[in-house]
Parts: structure tokens; sequence; C-alpha cells
């Protein structure tokens, strides 16, 4: 098991934070993920995003947040180096007790069809793959 500190993530992360995810294979990224937009999502969900360090560089995140009933998990990223280390474990508990702490009873997250080994971390950690019902989108900002 890895032995990183586990901290708050915060809004001064976004440049290493942004420049791990962009390496990191399977993690989408798209305009949500603004610096602006990072810092408003951190602001409107406080103390449930988190950062694992090693020698002030980021080598683990996660983004978590709700909207009162259900919670939600973003960019949970582990860097390759440092993977079966228990490491992406740590901070999905991080954010599921914070959740719980918020009376929030389920989470959930978004894996994109190509993510194979997100797939089998999920499971893996007592996710379920959901098979009876579809995520539809709409760009507001494309009208």
């Amino acid at each position: 098991m890895g032995c990183f500190p586990i901290r708050e993530m915060k809004r001064a992360d976004y440049p290493a934070v942004i420049n791990f995810w962009r390496q990191t294979p399977g993690l989408a990224l798209g305009d949500a993920d603004s610096e602006e937009k990072f810092s408003v999502f951190l602001a409107r969900n406080s103390g449930l995003s988190f950062v694992a360090e090693f020698t002030n560089q980021p080598l683990g995140t996660i983004m978590c947040g709700h909207d009162g009933r259900r919670g939600f998990i973003y960019h949970l990223a582990v860097h390759r180096d440092h993977r079966r280390k228990g490491i992406g474990r740590q901070l999905v508990e991080r954010c599921l007790s914070k959740l719980k702490e918020a009376g929030i009873s389920k989470c959930h997250l978004f894996v994109l069809t190509e993510n194979s080994q997100g797939m089998v971390f999920w499971d893996k950690i007592g996710f379920h793959r959901r098979e009876d019902i579809l995520i539809y989108s709409h760009n507001i900002s494309s009208e």
C-alpha cells in the first residue's frame, strides 16, 4: 500500500492538476475543466476533492461533488508508476466518507467506454455498472 499524503484539492492546484490530467490516458477533458470552472466546482463542493502528492506533484486526484441527493465522482486519476498501491481506493474512500457525512447515500461516476482499466478498477472496489440507464448530454454553450 502506498503511503502518500492526501489533502484537500485547492484552486492553486489547477496548473499541476490539469497537466497531470492531460498526461493520463482514459481521462476526458473538456470546457468544464477550465481554471474558472475548476474553481467554481471546488467552491461549490468544498472539502470533497483531493490530491495525493509526492514531492509536491500530484500522483493521484479525485474530484467529488453532490447535488443534495446524489454524489458524483470525476477525474479519479493515479500516475501509472503508482497504480496498484491503494492510492485510488484511498481517494475514493475519502470522497465516499465525506459524502456520507453530508447525508448523501448514493454516488455515481462516468467511465469512457474505451477505458477498460478504469472499469476493472471500479468493479474491483464495489461500484456496479448500470445497464438500465443511458446518459444524454446537451451543450448549452453552443446555442
